[in-house]
């Protein structure tokens, strides 16, 4: 990948488009699972000209049988990037706390509404200020922008599809989460331990350090270890669909931009108790 296209801007090459007559867009992503709120993070400091977007309720839809952070509805999608200043056609920026999983969201998200080009600033707001460059306070109006969302632009699965692919054995269902809570050995967040039977565990750790991704040839071992091989399938699941997202995107930069991510992923799959549920190293249990 190269251009405008490719899914990540070091912070020399923002700053220098930054400094262009018409800059991109920048989204301010800032978000915690546990919090605090990361509009507090973007009141203390942000890059300059960004707007901060909540990834909780403009970029999701509200907790339900869809997950913790379901698909939101295109409608108020929409709403949301325009108000922020998106723009049909026009690069857009994202950012998060150093870590790229809400910024890989928010990536995935404007991918998914059918928006290109959207590009993540790796390592986040730390890299830009480790770089030396300017944070600022003041909260930009940005004109309205014109962008309109057409969803299905990247690859989804529901929980049937996600169940299907796993058990399948042609393809691979990526569980990201810690091994722990792969292993069914605790789960801090969702009601049941566990995994979807037939999910290959790949921590996200393995894949990205700290928000930084290695080279294409690296990620390609790594997810290849995983059994992610030639053209078969593959989709990611995690508890809510955020740090899956990011490993869509590692996908992405390891040639597989067919990857699809499971949505609701844990969180979506534990909302029915009559669905199964595996423990233990191995895939099935």
């Amino acid at each position: 990948m190269s251009g405008t296209d490719a899914p990540l801007i070091e912070p020399d090459r923002l700053a220098a488009a930054l400094a262009q007559p018409d800059p991109p867009t920048l989204l301010d992503v800032r978000w915690r699972l546990t919090g605090p709120p990361g509009r507090d993070d973007y009141a203390a400091g942000h890059l300059p000209g960004a707007v901060f977007v909540d990834l909780d309720t403009a970029l999701c839809g509200p907790p339900g049988a869809g997950g913790r952070h379901p698909l939101p509805d295109p409608a108020a999608l929409q709403a949301a990037l325009r108000a922020a200043g998106v723009r049909a056609g026009h690069p857009v920026v994202v950012y998060d706390g150093g870590d790229g999983m809400a910024a890989a969201r928010a990536w995935w998200t404007l991918r998914w509404a059918g928006h290109r080009p959207v590009r993540l600033l790796h390592g986040g707001w730390p890299a830009w200020r480790a770089a030396g460059l300017p944070g600022v306070t003041d909260v930009p109006a940005p004109p309205a922008g014109d962008v309109t969302v057409r969803p299905g632009a990247l690859p989804v699965l529901d929980t049937a599809g996600a169940a299907r692919l796993a058990a399948a054995g042609d393809g691979v269902l990526l569980d990201v989460r810690a091994a722990p809570r792969y292993r069914g050995e605790t789960e801090p967040v969702d009601p049941v331990a566990g995994h979807v039977p037939g999910a290959v565990n790949l921590p996200a750790p393995e894949y990205v350090t700290q928000g930084r991704f290695p080279a294409a040839e690296a990620l390609r071992a790594r997810f290849a270890a995983a059994g992610v091989t030639g053209d078969a399938p593959v989709a990611a699941y995690c508890g809510s669909g955020v740090t899956a997202a990011q490993a869509v995107l590692a996908l992405h930069l390891a040639g597989r931009p067919d990857a699809a991510l499971y949505v609701g992923s844990w969180s979506g799959w534990v909302a029915d108790p009559a669905r199964p549920v595996a423990t233990g190293e191995t895939p099935g249990g």
